[in-house]
């Protein structure tokens, strides 16, 4: 499959690229200064482009199978100026789909309590978290074919394993409460969605 991947200089991104990489897929990594991209690869084609700019988001996402974006704004007026001008670029381009790596602060923790509403959440996290939440009610009123992963409430490098566990709207936690997820299950999770789709127009998270 053909993929555009926004953001595959980042923590997540960068192991989503080479997720999908590895699977064969060829994947056209969009960048604003390309040649610093430290992944290297025969199927991996760097691209000039800007996320916030619906034209640009058309032109490197057309004749693409499946565009995902793992782009990081920390301020909410730019990531859903992003968000906005992904939405507007994929439905120009004619892409099929729009994936999206999400955040984890919108997943419910207890009926009618989100995580980010908990009284133990970092203070450090709430913005980007606050911003996230406002990110994924414009994509449930997008007219095209979305996925929103949300992870589980800490994500960080660690080891590829291939087993977790998928949730929708609720977070998923092991019996000590515990949720956690390494970046390369993230991706594993993310490239599973591009090959077998079952969550169109859906968020979904994942955990151990």
């Amino acid at each position: 499959m053909k993929i555009t991947l926004f953001g595959a200089g980042g923590m997540i991104g960068s192991r989503i690229a080479q997720e999908a990489l590895s699977r064969g897929h060829e994947v056209t990594a969009v960048v604003r200064t390309p040649g610093k991209l430290a992944l290297k690869h025969d199927k991996l084609k760097e691209v000039t482009g800007d996320a916030s700019d619906a034209a640009s988001v058309a032109r490197v996402t057309a004749g693409q199978d499946a565009v995902i974006s793992a782009i990081s704004i920390a301020d909410q007026e730019g990531l859903l100026r992003a968000t906005s001008a992904q939405i507007q670029g994929v439905k120009q381009s004619g892409a099929p789909r729009l994936l999206v790596v999400g955040g984890a602060g919108s997943l419910e923790v207890a009926p009618g309590l989100q995580l980010v509403d908990a009284p133990n959440f970092p203070a450090a996290y709430k913005a980007p978290a606050l911003a996230h939440r406002e990110v994924l009610k414009v994509y449930r009123k997008a007219d095209l074919d979305w996925t929103y992963l949300s992870p589980a409430a800490v994500i960080a490098p660690g080891e590829r394993t291939g087993k977790f566990r998928l949730g929708g709207d609720q977070l998923v936690a092991d019996a000590k409460g515990d949720s956690k997820i390494s970046a390369e299950d993230y991706a594993v999770a993310m490239i599973d969605e591009v090959e077998k789709p079952k969550h169109i127009r859906q968020r979904f998270t994942l955990a151990y």
